[in-house]
């Protein structure tokens, strides 16, 4: 069995893997069922009120998931993704209820900018729930052999894309009237808001 075909039967099993993303190695599973997403964030010792994304291959797998992508806030997400960006948007259905932590009406998301294996695995299970591979508050890992040694014991696989960047995605709240920079990551605050507000002016 290809690196590919491991990863994408152990996350439609409801397993743990890791792989690289266009930023850092992530720690995902499959974002459709509760109980993956809540070993995972034991095993990464995450409080279960902090939210997972919902790392998706496209912008159309997105809006398919999320219908209430739309407007204004699916023209920023068809600008910014696939790119470093985690996007919080509104959800006012609640939708994957499991990966929103303390706020159920908001869900962030990501297309990342993969490509190789990592976004064959993408394409072929649509979307997984992913964070940092990296254990709560210590650093986010740029290479493999750089995720804790806890984590690649307790996940069923594992895909090397390399040296990544290393610096995690810039998150932005598009949920108010005003977009906000929640973390700055890989693309500068300013930059960030410039490019959402380029396409406001459109």
């Amino acid at each position: 069995m290809s690196e590919v075909a491991e990863l994408v039967a152990a996350l439609r099993r409801g397993r743990l893997v890791v792989l690289p993303t266009d930023t850092v190695y992530g720690l995902a599973c499959t974002p459709y069922r509760a109980e993956p997403v809540a070993a995972l964030s034991e095993l990464k010792k995450r409080p279960a009120s902090q939210p997972l994304a919902f790392v998706a291959a496209s912008v159309d797998r997105l809006v398919e998931c999320i219908p209430e992508l739309r407007a204004r806030t699916a023209l920023v997400a068809r600008e910014l993704l696939p790119g470093p960006y985690t996007l919080v948007i509104a959800n006012p259905a609640a939708r994957f209820a499991w990966l929103t932590g303390d706020r159920p009406h908001t869900i962030g998301v990501r297309v990342p900018a993969v490509s190789g294996a990592g976004a064959e695995v993408l394409e072929q299970v649509r979307a997984v729930a992913a964070t940092s591979a990296n254990l709560h508050g210590e650093p986010d890992p740029r290479r493999l052999d750089a995720v804790p040694e806890e984590i690649l014991a307790a996940v069923e696989a594992t895909l090397d894309g390399g040296e990544l960047p290393g610096v995690p995605s810039t998150v932005l709240d598009l949920t108010g009237e005003v977009p906000r920079v929640l973390r700055e990551g890989a693309v500068p605050a300013g930059e960030a808001l410039a490019r959402v507000a380029a396409v406001a002016a459109e």
